[in-house]
């Protein structure tokens, strides 16, 4: 490998490490903004801020969606932002390392789905251990039942996400992504006003919702673009397949969540198997190229 492209490559992995690390530290962040304006309210500022943020940035006002492209477009918004309500509402009494584990199943079964090989059969079983471990589902309940039940309706969206994404970001392009958050933005609006109200805009809020944003959406998007450029799709997919693992480390970091060798141990099988199904075919990742970079 030449010198020039070694140097490149190693920049990127930093770019992504980095941007993996933004988004996590901006869900744990996120989640101390719940005792003031709930998760209907910390998803709605976070929404609406880095709304603001990326429409500034990119101003996709000025060349307008067609609109044969409106539905998709509606439909890839409207996963991103049911995506984030469920997200927060399951950050509320799950730790956010078990949080991300579990919503990270959605696009892991949406990549195993689309393969008939046999030799994908160990990482499903790999990903389903650690699924059993963290669903409530023994005499003992490991993880709140509702929680646990929104993480997982968050992975449904992302895969929802994921595939619509696909198809927007190949008309779109980069425009996608702010014409999508305002879409989700719609959604979370209606809950976030009727939940936080007049907290909603209380200036002590605005300093943690505007970090929040940065982090999880406005810093670590052109990182992972920059570093999607560089790397090639299974390194990407290898690397992000770290999210659930760097997830609990802030929320450990940042909010004392401390957890179980068992719920360890199940975070790291969905993680190889992400990791896994990367290597072995299809990544997890590959749809990502053209949206913002979810929790």
């Amino acid at each position: 490998m030449p010198a020039t492209l070694h140097r490149q490559r190693l920049l990127a992995v930093l770019l992504l490490l980095i941007a993996i690390a933004s988004i996590q530290l901006g869900a744990s962040l996120a989640k101390s903004l719940f005792s003031q304006v709930g998760a209907s309210g910390a998803t709605t500022l976070r929404l609406l801020l880095a709304t603001f943020l990326l429409w500034a940035w990119q101003r996709p006002w000025r060349t307008l969606p067609p609109a044969a492209i409106w539905p998709l477009l509606v439909a890839y918004g409207s996963a991103l932002g049911i995506m984030n309500l469920l997200f927060y509402q399951a950050l509320r009494t799950v730790p956010v390392g078990l949080t991300v584990a579990l919503e990270f199943t959605g696009p892991l079964c949406l990549t195993l789905a689309s393969t008939r090989r046999l030799r994908d059969l160990p990482w499903l079983a790999l990903a389903l251990a650690g699924l059993f471990v963290l669903l409530p589902l023994r005499g003992v309940a490991s993880v709140d039942p509702v929680g646990a039940a929104c993480a997982l309706g968050a992975g449904v969206c992302w895969a929802a996400y994921m595939l619509a994404g696909r198809r927007v970001g190949a008309r779109l392009g980069r425009a996608a992504t702010p014409w999508g958050m305002a879409v989700a933005l719609l959604w979370a609006l209606p809950f976030g006003t009727t939940s936080a109200a007049a907290r909603l805009f209380d200036p002590a809020v605005l300093p943690t919702a505007l970090a929040v944003a940065i982090l999880s959406s406005a810093l670590p998007y052109p990182l992972e673009m920059a570093a999607m450029q560089r790397l090639p799709t299974r390194t990407f997919g290898v690397l992000l397949s770290l999210d659930p693992v760097v997830a609990a480390l802030a929320g450990w970091l940042v909010l004392g969540e401390a957890l179980s060798p068992a719920q360890i141990a199940a975070i790291l099988a969905i993680m190889v198997a992400s990791a896994g199904t990367t290597l072995d075919g299809q990544p997890p990742a590959d749809a990502r190229s053209d949206e913002l970079p979810v929790p």
